[in-house]
């Protein structure tokens, strides 16, 4: 009997790259949104239609990362993501040659849908490649690398905006360089084998009423991950702070707090999983008071890196207790529904501010004060999580 396969550096990076790719989907078109919407200013309800070619994958991933994860429990993880990544490919470079706006956002609901299964797989894939340890160190730099390549990709996508507001489609196109890569490099795993390796004893029914609250707060943690990309420059111009610099160095720190988080969620890995939401929760909610309260851009920058380290340290945790709970049978539908409810809140973001706001700027201070508040209370309400056996011993067993 042969031993069994172990994942090593190939592995992971092509893990970690396929996670960054829903970023690019996200991040890529919001630089040269004006000169799209210049370009279809004669197109009826162009002034909806061009936001919503940015938004709309979010949503579709939002709708029907469920699916992606029964479908990997069902048919297998590596057929989906490599489908996946040719249907990414496609779809991200059409609007390179429609000429119909409405063509352009069809197109961006097929980058939607490749991206509900890129995400899940990939997330699903390091849970059944990895345990323990080492799995709390790849989901840590998971964060990490789509963190990075958020800042990366806005500045390139900037940057080829400057030929023309079609030009950022073609980066979709670096999907057909990886997917042989993935063809070759990543296998499908088996049950046994995952099982073994972590320690799970395979469930019957789903166990919806551990991972209900998990989802609420993978709900809240998308909510709040959109609040300072789409809000802080609205904040800053009611202090003043107009300059492209200033606001580049402000979502800057923001990311630099993301990426302090994810790296001290490892040095956090002895803590119960209540108590690491519970910091999370807390230091984003901390960040968002001081938001609401700064009276200078030195002041909302320091604000932004408190709430991004609370960020970085909340998505990490979640995602490796909810792996905790299940075993590998329903890996994908867990992961999947955590990709859903994450992308429902990062939709539902902008919506909640204006809601509150009723679109009058001067009020964002008071919604962020809401949110903060919010937060700080589900901070509270962590405590109340109550962590099984398995989550315990996956502790104890990183500390």
């Amino acid at each position: 009997m042969s031993p069994p396969r172990q994942a090593g550096l190939p592995q992971s990076m092509l893990l970690l790259f396929g996670s960054c790719l829903p970023v690019l989907g996200a991040v890529l078109l919001a630089p040269v949104l004006p000169r799209m919407q210049q370009h279809y200013a004669e197109t009826p309800g162009a002034t909806v239609l061009v936001p919503i070619a940015l938004t709309l994958p979010a949503l579709v991933v939002a709708m029907l990362a469920p699916f992606a994860g029964i479908i990997a429990d069902r048919l297998g993880r590596k057929p989906l993501l490599l489908v996946a990544m040719l249907l990414y490919s496609v779809c991200g470079v059409l609007p390179l040659w429609l000429e119909s706006l409405h063509a352009i956002v069809l197109s961006r609901a097929g980058i939607g849908l490749a991206e509900a299964s890129i995400m899940t797989c990939c997330t699903t894939l390091i849970g059944d490649y990895y345990s323990g340890a080492r799995r709390d160190r790849i989901i840590a730099l998971q964060m990490v690398a789509t963190s990075l390549s958020a800042a990366v990709f806005m500045a390139v996508g900037g940057a080829m905006g400057e030929i023309g507001w079609r030009t950022p489609f073609a980066l979709y196109a670096v999907g057909l360089v990886f997917l042989p890569l993935m063809a070759k490099y990543l296998w499908e795993p088996v049950a046994q084998r995952a099982e073994v390796n972590v320690g799970e004893v395979p469930t019957k029914h789903f166990p919806w009423p551990a991972l209900t609250p998990l989802y609420v707060l993978a709900v809240l943690a998308g909510l709040s991950l959109f609040i300072v990309p789409v809000q802080a420059g609205y904040l800053l111009i009611l202090l003043h702070v107009d300059a492209p610099q200033q606001i580049g160095m402000t979502m800057g720190a923001n990311q630099l707090g993301v990426l302090a988080g994810a790296l001290g969620f490892r040095l956090l890995s002895g803590m119960p999983g209540r108590r690491q939401l519970l910091l999370a929760f807390v230091l984003a909610g901390a960040g968002g008071l001081l938001m609401a309260m700064a009276g200078n851009h030195a002041m909302v920058v320091v604000a932004v890196l408190i709430n991004g380290m609370g960020l970085g340290l909340m998505l990490p945790t979640l995602i490796t207790w909810i792996m905790s709970l299940v075993d590998f049978s329903q890996r994908g539908r867990a992961v999947g529904l955590f990709t859903a409810t994450f992308f429902a809140g990062e939709f539902f973001s902008p919506l909640v501010v204006l809601a509150i706001t009723q679109g009058v700027n001067s009020a964002l201070p008071t919604a962020l004060f809401v949110i903060a508040t919010l937060q700080l209370l589900i901070a509270l309400a962590c405590l109340r999580l109550r962590s099984s056996k398995r989550v315990s011993h996956h502790a104890s067993a990183n500390s």
